[in-house]
């Protein structure tokens, strides 16, 4: 397939790689298929009552929207030359439509990672909405953002322009690779590389004194800490090893996959790239980052944290000599992962 790459900010694209055929419209629905079926896996598997957040609003709104194209290309697959409302579709509107999905997931990155940073903020500092209100305002927050990027697709001249390339080359379909994932994939990884450089002999000490057990149905591991740790996190050196262990032990894979796009400059068309395990990603990143810069204003026994579909960053601290912590009614030193 083509794929398209921004270079700036002037709305200015190029063509990439190689070519899909038209034809090969089964294809672009079993990729698209595949999404659909990993987003219903995700979302399976994170944890229970985590609807609480803008990220989450917004990846049940994207799973939405990718089953929505999902229906549309198929139904024009399926009856090829049909007329609806006095507009006539063809298999062309296939790759008119994917385009479109394309370029609006593409421009979504960063006012989702934005917002989704402001949301994490406002909840750490305790200055959030009632729940109720929250939850109204999450629901038409993502209105409003899918509405204004899908306005501005529409209406920036230089994607109207690479739109038409697909009736200069009347079998070919080229698609848009979103820059905006590329320089948040970089940073993310760069933040996390220089985060363990800075603490890496600690990480490998907490690795190596890591016990594993079960508490309150759930895996859990604990570290060691001296028996007078206060509950109030006021160093940062302190706790940035213990989370970066607990996001590498949910998301290392995830991490080395991004190594790997980045390393080779993979080219992934943004209705692929823009999927909800990358949103998981972004959003266990965010919430790390956040409780670390502020964690010098937590008492980790009454803080309630933004809940993680899969990492529960949930802390206290407890005494090494402690080696059953089963034994304990109510142990002080847990990280979930």
């Amino acid at each position: 397939m083509i794929v398209l790459s921004s270079e700036n900010c002037s709305s200015q694209y190029q063509l990439h790689h190689t070519s899909q055929p038209l034809d090969g419209n089964c294809l672009l629905i079993l990729i698209i298929l595949g999404k659909i079926l990993l987003n219903i896996l995700t979302l399976g598997m994170r944890r229970k009552n985590t609807c609480q957040t803008f990220m989450e609003y917004f990846c049940i709104s994207l799973a939405f929207m990718d089953l929505l194209l999902l229906v549309n290309i198929s139904i024009i697959s399926y009856f090829r030359d049909f007329v609806l409302l006095d507009i006539r579709f063809t298999k062309y509107h296939i790759c008119l439509f994917t385009q479109i999905i394309s370029f609006i997931y593409g421009f979504l990155h960063y006012p989702v990672f934005l917002i989704a940073w402001i949301d994490y903020y406002l909840n750490f500092s305790k200055t959030s909405l009632p729940l109720k209100c929250r939850k109204l305002l999450y629901f038409f927050t993502v209105i409003l953002i899918w509405i204004l990027v899908f306005a501005y697709v529409l209406g920036d001249p230089g994607i109207y322009q690479n739109m038409k390339a697909q009736y200069v080359y009347p079998y070919q379909c080229p698609f848009y690779v979103s820059i905006q994932s590329y320089w948040l994939s970089l940073s993310m990884v760069m933040i996390l590389f220089m985060a363990f450089l800075t603490s890496w002999s600690e990480v490998i000490t907490l690795v190596q004194a890591i016990r594993i057990t079960s508490y309150m149905n759930e895996t859990v591991l604990y570290f060691p800490f001296s028996s007078h740790s206060s509950c109030t996190v006021n160093s940062k050196k302190t706790l940035l090893p213990k989370l970066i262990v607990c996001f590498l032990g949910t998301w290392l894979p995830f991490v080395l996959l991004q190594i790997m796009i980045l390393l080779f400059k993979v080219q992934i068309p943004a209705y692929i790239e823009m999927n909800i395990p990358w949103l998981y990603f972004v959003n266990s990143f965010l919430i790390a980052t956040v409780f670390w810069c502020k964690c010098h204003k937590f008492n980790l026994r009454d803080i309630a944290l933004p809940v993680d579909p899969f990492v529960n960053w949930k802390c206290c601290f407890t005494a090494l000599a402690i080696h059953d912590p089963e034994q304990i009614e109510k142990p002080t030193s847990i990280i979930t992962c």
